[in-house]
Parts: structure tokens; C-alpha cells; sequence
């Protein structure tokens, strides 16, 4: 262990918080130089453009090194589709399940080097990423398009690659959410979840892509907020366990890398157990670091409740001291300042994205149907892009499906609100004869349910329907037989393109389902 180190220095080393805005502010300078935090994760929030993002991480480095003598970690949830921090001048990938549906583990693999590239350039060097969750459960909240697929296989061959590729470009990357968030009705942001699922059912399912990840050298993992009674009887979180941190997963497992906490702000562990009690916790149940993604005040009470319980010993020092030692070689690996000026982005990367984009498309018709033309005058439907989950945050802005295919098309736009009712659907329920196809764009249709009878209602009129799924493609199981159905897995300017040259005829819809409908 560096003896050179202070008690606070070394609680310092275990935690990472944010920031409020686009600079270094105040309070955040006054936190690192009074509690020695020297690790920091990073949300649209603080994103501008690639020089203003560029130009943070600098900053962030030179403030944590001339204040703590340790270089930073400087973390980011950039798993690609529906959970994009990077800004739109950036390169960003496809989210996971619409890079299974091209049914080649390579384009994960190429995903992950191309995000790693970019972001060593723009001087983040922690990405956590992939998400190793199997979205068994098609009503979960929270993973879905996150997810490889339900089953083990694709989970975990397309989430090794994503990390092979991440790896090879010089980003630390965590997995998550272990031990699984993939079979849960419950966003753990918001509440508590529970799976019930026995040992032999978990090692079955949800523990053989972390598994995996692990035998292929997976250097880090993030914990998830989750009661799993078949692993832990008392009624504590996966966070919060060492029966599952230590127990399950470096005893039995055999993992030996960083383990990071996921927030500890979210409501699993907020309103149950307290921020500050987790984060104690936590580390006294085998996490490395902990993660106070938001109040900069609850991440310097946390430096100074792993402090006190240090000199106290309720957390053992030689323990802690192992945890501060590994947070210190992997920043000696992975946190070195970009050399240089912020390298541009490669076309090659921008193309290699935009095919792969266009081969996730799948066609979800049933058997003996074909994709109606779009005829004279199409009519496109839809609500305009929002934020359906809480960690869900992407570079599309005020993205319009309806609107983005007329400009391309010609045709009628109508923009609905994100759980039409009929009445919504009037202007163009009333003049149906004058359209030669309607084409309704989903937006998380499960939880929006107005938008599938929309769907449906448009059918009702005899004019060839066409539903495009861009979240989950759950929903288009409660489509109408006579709707023809497209999935695209994602609300992004590039999946309604990679959408528009199908309708065009111009590409062929060629993904598969990584799903049971």
C-alpha cells in the first residue's frame, strides 16, 4: 500500500461523484481539495460539444492531480442507443439489442473499439459498458434495448466483444448490473426490485454472461440495487452484500477487477437504507468504489462516514487499503492525459455505424407478408422523441419520427402526443381516402398503450398500415395481424434513416429479432 496516503485521501480514492455544469464550478474545486474525491462520471449535463467535452476532462484531470497527487478516473454510460451521453457532433453507436439484431458479434466488438477511440480522444477513460443484463423479462423498465437479448448466448457473445473492443482502444469498462437486472418488473432508480429466482436458476441465466466476461478479463463490474433472496437472506441489496460482492462474485466467481456500486442516489438505496449508510456498506461488502453520481454533498459526507468507520475499523484498513492500491494501477493504465489535439472523428467510423444501423432494421411481419409501398401520399404518425426511463438520455434532441420521414417522402405528418387518444387521430381518421399508406412510429408503446390503439385504429380504415417499433419491440405483438411491422430498436436520427431507405425499397430489413415476442 502507498503509506504516503491519509485516511481521507484513501476514502477519497473509493468514491466518484459528478458535476453540475460544463466547468469546474466552486463548490465541486472546494470538494476535491477538502474531501479528495479524484474520480468523476459525466452526464449530458455537463456535454456540450467534442472541444467543450474535450476541454472539461483537462480541467477535470489537472484540478484532481494538483489537489489529490492521483490522476482521475473519469467515467460515462455511453452503452450506445437509448443511453448516449456523447453530443451529436460525436460518433455514437447503436444501442445493444439493435447490434444483436445484425446477428454478428463482430459489429459489437467494432461498436466498442469505435466509442473507445472516441472517447480516449475526448479524454474519458472509463466507460460503463457493456450491459450484461438477459432482458428475460419483457416487461422490465429499465434494460430492454439495453440488453444483448433474453438468453444467456447472445448476452454474453455480443458483451464480450463490446469489451474486447473498448479494451483494444485503451477505456477501463465495467459490466452491468450484476448480478442481473434482466428479469425484474421494477426500475431500482425508482424502487426496490426483487428476483426471486433460486441459485441454480441464476447461474443458469443471469450469471453466465458476467461469468464469462470474467474467464475473458472483464476489468471491472458494477453492482445493482436488487434483493435476491436465493443469494443474500437478510433483506439487503446486491450492493450492499458480501455474501454476493464478496462471496459470490470474487470467491466463487473468481473476480479479481474493480467492483463499482451503481448509484447510490437512486431510490433502491436513497429511500430504503440511506445514501450514506449504502456507501459504508457497500465498501465493507467487497465494493472498491462507491457512486454518488449527483449531490456533491453526499458524496463528501460518504468520503467522511468511509473515513470515520477506517479509524474505527468497523471497514478494515488492509481491505481498503487492497481496494485504494487496484483504483491506483488502473489509473496508471487507463488515466493518462490524451496527447495531442482532439484527434477528428475517421469517416470510416461514421460509415461503419450508419450499416450497421441499416442491418439491425428487422421485419416483423407475419408469414406471407410483404412491406406495402409507401404509394403517392403517405401519411407518417407518431409522437416526437422523449426520455422514457430515467438513465435514458440520447443526442437526438427534438427528434420527429412523422416529420423526418414527410421531409424525406412528401407526404402528411401528424405529430401526436405520447399516448394519443382517437380525437388525436382525427385529421386524419377523417380523410383516410386520400392516403396511399399510413406509417405509425412506437415509442414504448407498453407504457404508452394509446399509441397501439392509434395504431390499430389507422389499420381499421383499410389503408396499408405500417408500425415501426423504436424502443422495445414487445409492443408490436399487440398489433392488429393486419399491420406489417418493423423493428428499429431505437428513437435515433440514424435509426429513421437506416427506417426510410427500407420504406424506400432501397434496403432490404434484414435483422433478426434478439427477442421472444
Amino acid at each position: 500500500m502507498r503509506k504516503e496516503l491519509t485516511l481521507r485521501q484513501k476514502a477519497g480514492q473509493r468514491v466518484m461523484t459528478g458535476l453540475a455544469g460544463t466547468t469546474p464550478d466552486p463548490d465541486f474545486i472546494s470538494m476535491v481539495r477538502e474531501y479528495q474525491i479524484s474520480n468523476v462520471i459525466l452526464f449530458r449535463r455537463n456535454i456540450e460539444n467534442r472541444s467543450q467535452l474535450a476541454r472539461l476532462c483537462g480541467e477535470i484531470q489537472d484540478l484532481i492531480l494538483s489537489e489529490t497527487g492521483s490522476r482521475a478516473l473519469i467515467a460515462i454510460d455511453q452503452e450506445g442507443g437509448t443511453v448516449t451521453r456523447l453530443p451529436s457532433d460525436s460518433v455514437n453507436i447503436p444501442g445493444a439489442m439493435a447490434i444483436a439484431a445484425t446477428g454478428d458479434p463482430l459489429n459489437a466488438y467494432k461498436a466498442g473499439r469505435i466509442t473507445g477511440r472516441e472517447l480516449k480522444a475526448l479524454g474519458v477513460n472509463f466507460n460503463f459498458a457493456p450491459v450484461l443484463d438477459v432482458n428475460s423479462n419483457p416487461e422490465n423498465p429499465l434494460i430492454g434495448v439495453r440488453s444483448y437479448g433474453d438468453t444467456p448466448d447472445p448476452v454474453s457473445r455480443f458483451g464480450i466483444q463490446m469489451m474486447r473492443g473498448l479494451l483494444e482502444a485503451g477505456i477501463l469498462c465495467a459490466a452491468k448490473h450484476f448480478p442481473g437486472h434482466g428479469d425484474t418488473d421494477a426500475d431500482s432508480h425508482l424502487n426496490l426490485p426483487c428476483v426471486g429466482k433460486s441459485l441454480p436458476e441464476l447461474l443458469e441465466t443471469e450469471l453466465v454472461p458476467f461469468r464469462q466476461a470474467i474467464l475473458h478479463g472483464l476489468p471491472a463490474m458494477m453492482s445493482t440495487h436488487i434483493l435476491f433472496p436465493a443469494l443474500e437472506p437478510e433483506k439487503i441489496p446486491a450492493t450492499m452484500s458480501r455474501r454476493i460482492l464478496t462471496g459470490l462474485l470474487k470467491e466463487k466467481l473468481g473476480f479479481g477487477g474493480l467492483v463499482i456500486t451503481d448509484c447510490l442516489e437512486m431510490k433502491a438505496i436513497q429511500d430504503f437504507y440511506g445514501t450514506i449508510n449504502g456507501a459504508v456498506a457497500a465498501a465493507g461488502a467487497g465494493a472498491d468504489m462507491v457512486l454518488i453520481s449527483h449531490s456533491n454533498a453526499l458524496a463528501s459526507e460518504a468520503v467522511l462516514a468511509i473515513e470515520d468507520a477506517l479509524r474505527c475499523g468497523k471497514l478494515d484498513l488492509s481491505e481498503s487499503d487492497a481496494s485504494v492500491e487496484k483504483i491506483l494501477k488502473l489509473k496508471e493504465i487507463y488515466a493518462q492525459a490524451p496527447q495531442g489535439t482532439l484527434e477528428a472523428i475517421r469517416i470510416s467510423d461514421r460509415e461503419t455505424i450508419r450499416e450497421m444501423t441499416a442491418k439491425s432494421v428487422t421485419p416483423v411481419g407475419r408469414p406471407g407478408q410483404t412491406l406495402p409501398p409507401l404509394g403517392k401520399n403517405p401519411c407518417f404518425v407518431g409522437s416526437s422523441i422523449h426520455q422514457t426511463t430515467v438513465v435514458a438520455e440520447t443526442a437526438n434532441g427534438s427528434l420527429s419520427f412523422p416529420s423526418r420521414m414527410a421531409e424525406r417522402f412528401g407526404g402528411h405528418a401528424l405529430v401526436t402526443p405520447v399516448d394519443p387518444v382517437p380525437a388525436d387521430l382525427e385529421p386524419v381518421l377523417a380523410n383516410a381516402g386520400r392516403f396511399s399508406c399510413f406509417v405509425f412510429g412506437l415509442n414504448y408503446g407498453l407504457k404508452h398503450p394509446g399509441q397501439l390503439k392509434a395504431a390499430n385504429l389507422l389499420a381499421e380504415t383499410g389503408v396499408p398500415t405500417i408500425a415501426v417499433s423504436l424502443r422495445e419491440p414487445y409492443e408490436l405483438k399487440k398489433l392488429s395481424a393486419d399491420i406489417y411491422s418493423l423493428a428499429a430498436y431505437e428513437y435515433s436520427a440514424a435509426a429513421c434513416d437506416a427506417v426510410a431507405k427500407v420504406l424506400s425499397g432501397e434496403l432490404s430489413a434484414a435483422g433478426r429479432l434478439p427477442v421472444t415476442l
